[in-house]
């Protein structure tokens, strides 16, 4: 999601970068490029209006720093226009807290309670699950399948259908935990009879936190449902789902200006541990091609033991099958490879031609075709694992056959291994040559 967005934005500040002069026709045209890019991503008209004047006010007012030439100063300006776009991150605090899910059915809500559950666990706190959904067939049911995946304990009971006694019940069931996150019936806004059940589960709980699950394809519909549930329970932090879909995603972010309060987490995947902390810094610097280099500190610090990768080797050319695999494992906990590549500063970088459009077979390595990878390499002698330019087209019939593949699934092998190979040669060396990161540090020391 948002590829589309982040590729007409940072095709925006290209041409503001190959201009010779900045001037108020330069400043227009990179307003009316921003304003098609923001609108075609369902973006609300009025919040992309707003934005327009402020950066064209400020382009044209604002003197720039003395640190800072022109196009830097209205590429920044640009930076934090858009960060205040989506305001601040809502603060998530790792202490005892009671959170109160609300949201449309279909959003993807119980599965992000899960992943929340998830999250606070990770992070070392008791946590506890309550399905106060009465409605939906099998809500139950889902919900403690997939709380048991990672022992984090369920209340609920199928035959009730009042959904305050199930809570009531609930609390007292799991006042021994720290976190209590109340997963509820999805709900439209509009619908009063529900509407005033959440009310009264948020009276109930007495919630630390409400927080609304909104599905990223809603688009420009998103808005009016985040202003009904706001005005019913005082939401105070937004969550969005399905971010790794084909939807717009304009409209979901759009919403979080209703409510005034910020996004709390953003989804991007199906597995419980898809779901991303969120940093408006991050989000929009990754948007702008200018990476999220402490989104991937955090997710590699938590994933991955230091004997897992020696990057030191890997960027110094040592780089062989034995290694990919090892360093697959790795990344695989981190999540899609497209997304971690998504957080390095790689908008002026020189990679190899292809690299950013490698087919999403390769980007995604999947659990299963890392199996594959290493059934096939178990099929390798240890000269060929340590010097892949040995396997000749005689060797791959031999290894297809040993591992019970085709000669199509070793050459597919073997094209990943130089597609990665290909990819760190890119990345070495980079650092010497001007890119967005050296221009955030710029940014963040401003703001």
């Amino acid at each position: 999601m948002l590829d589309t967005l982040s590729s007409s934005l940072k095709d925006a500040l290209k041409k503001l970068a190959g201009k010779t002069v900045i001037d108020r026709a330069a400043v227009d045209e990179l307003v009316k490029d921003l304003q098609r890019a923001l609108i075609s991503a369902d973006v609300n008209v009025k919040l992309v209006m707003e934005l327009s004047k402020a950066i064209r006010t400020r382009s044209l007012d604002e003197p720039p720093p003395k640190v800072m030439g022109v196009r830097e100063h209205v590429l920044r300006i640009v930076y934090q226009e858009l960060v205040r776009l989506i305001w601040a991150s809502t603060d998530v605090k790792l202490e005892p807290q009671m959170i109160l899910m609300a949201g449309l059915q279909g959003s993807g809500k119980t599965t992000t309670t899960a992943k929340l559950a998830r999250y606070f666990q990770k992070k070392g706190l008791r946590v506890g699950v309550v399905c106060a959904d009465t409605f939906r067939p099998g809500a139950y049911d889902q919900l403690a399948t997939l709380c048991a995946k990672i022992n984090v304990p369920c209340f609920g009971n199928p035959q009730e259908k009042d959904a305050l006694a199930i809570t009531r019940q609930g609390l007292v069931a799991c006042k021994d935990l720290e976190v209590l996150i109340i997963d509820t019936q999805g709900r439209h806004a509009l619908e009063v009879n529900l509407i005033r059940e959440i009310i009264e589960l948020n009276v109930l709980t007495k919630a630390t936190h409400r927080w609304l699950v909104i599905d990223a394809a809603l688009g420009q519909q998103a808005s009016e449902q985040a202003r009904r549930f706001h005005e019913a329970i005082d939401i105070d932090g937004v969550i969005i789902t399905k971010m790794d879909g084909t939807a717009k995603g304009g409209g979901a972010l759009s919403a979080v200006a209703e409510t005034k309060s910020g996004i709390v987490f953003i989804g991007q995947g199906e597995t419980i541990e898809d779901l991303e902390r969120f940093e408006p810094d991050g989000f929009i610097s990754r948007l702008l091609g200018m990476g999220d280099l402490k989104a991937l500190y955090e997710k590699a610090t938590e994933a991955i033991k230091a004997e897992d990768v020696d990057v030191n080797a890997m960027m110094k050319g040592k780089f062989t099958l034995r290694d990919m695999y090892k360093q697959l494992e790795a990344l695989n906990k981190m999540g899609p490879l497209k997304q971690i590549m998504g957080m390095l500063p790689l908008g002026n970088m020189e990679l190899p031609e292809g690299v950013y459009e490698l087919p999403e077979g390769v980007y995604d390595v999947t659990s299963t075709k890392m199996v594959r990878y290493r059934i096939i390499m178990d099929s390798m002698t240890s000269s060929e694992l340590d010097d892949p330019a040995l396997i000749n087209s005689s060797r791959m019939q031999r290894i297809a056959h040993g591992a019970g593949a085709t000669p199509d699934e070793v050459r597919e092998l073997l094209k990943y291994y130089k597609l990665m190979q290909r990819t760190i040669k890119g990345l070495r060396g980079a650092g010497s040559k001007f890119n967005m990161q050296r221009l955030m540090k710029r940014f963040s020391g401003m703001q």
